[in-house]
């Protein structure tokens, strides 16, 4: 497990610091800010199942907040939600909201879901997907997101991801909850950003197709970026198949295993 699970890439001697908290909640600590992205912060078992037919059901998260996170909680100075409508708990649940709204902190997402979000008492900046967006000295652009095909995706909230350049800072692409599209293939091999941060998890209902990327999918990615790709949304939702062993072994197997990181959970890599 240690061989693909290589945890320090330095770009520069004062580190960014990406820490993988939960599923998609990771928070990525710059010189200026510090980002909270996509926080999922019930404990576990409080969500519902996504899952109901063939297995046992299993409420959402089925595993708890690792135990350094308050610490790192508290040294965030903004959130950035890659989608939050329709449900989406695992990017934006009941506790992230009361601790945001508690915490009054800025709240960057897109523009679409500005209202959802004043709604629920947040103090939101919406982000344009027309243009680049200044923040803190750096820019954040959005890139569209495709969170499933066919009819499961037309129930689906896309959402966005988001491509972050900051002074001096390694740059980073969250994908978002998308499967693999020739819109994130073009953007990549584009731009090709220093870290890319995107889902492995394969998660799917009951019936339709993959929602987000799965192995094969982050493979395929991880075969085209220059950069170093972190692999998320694992183990921590009960539609998601796809187990960080499993993921390593299929890294490994294509001499992808340095350029694939898989955190566990609590777990800070420095570039």
């Amino acid at each position: 497990m240690a061989k693909y699970n290589k945890v320090i890439v330095t770009f520069s001697s004062t580190p960014m610091k990406i820490t993988q908290i939960r599923n998609a909640t990771v928070i990525i600590e710059y010189k200026q800010v510090t980002l909270l992205v996509d926080p999922m912060l019930a404990p576990q078992g409080k969500a519902p199942a996504l899952k109901y037919l063939g297995v046992k059901r299993r409420k959402n998260p089925l595993v708890e907040l690792p135990d350094n996170s308050e610490e790192l909680l508290v040294k965030v100075t903004h959130c950035l939600i890659t989608h939050c409508q329709k449900g989406h708990f695992d990017h934006l649940d009941r506790a992230a909201v009361r601790w945001l709204r508690q915490k009054q902190l800025p709240v960057l997402a897109s523009n679409a879901d500005e209202a959802f979000l004043k709604k629920r008492g947040l103090h939101v900046m919406p982000l344009s997907s027309r243009s680049a967006n200044a923040f803190a000295g750096g820019l954040i652009e959005l890139v569209p997101c495709v969170h499933g095909h066919g009819l499961v995706g037309k129930l689906m909230a896309h959402g966005v991801g988001y491509y972050i350049e900051m002074p001096g800072e390694p740059s980073v692409y969250i994908t978002g909850d998308t499967l693999l599209t020739e819109t994130i293939i073009d953007f990549v091999q584009s731009r090709q950003p220093d870290v890319i941060i995107a889902p492995a998890g394969g998660a799917r209902f009951d019936f339709g197709g993959e929602i987000i990327m799965g192995a094969e999918d982050v493979l395929e990615l991880a075969s085209i970026a220059r950069g170093q790709v972190i692999a998320n949304h694992l183990e921590a939702l009960d539609h998601c198949p796809v187990t960080r062993l499993q993921l390593g072994e299929a890294m490994l197997d294509a001499d992808l295993g340095e350029r694939v990181l898989i955190p566990d959970d609590g777990q800070t890599l420095a570039f």
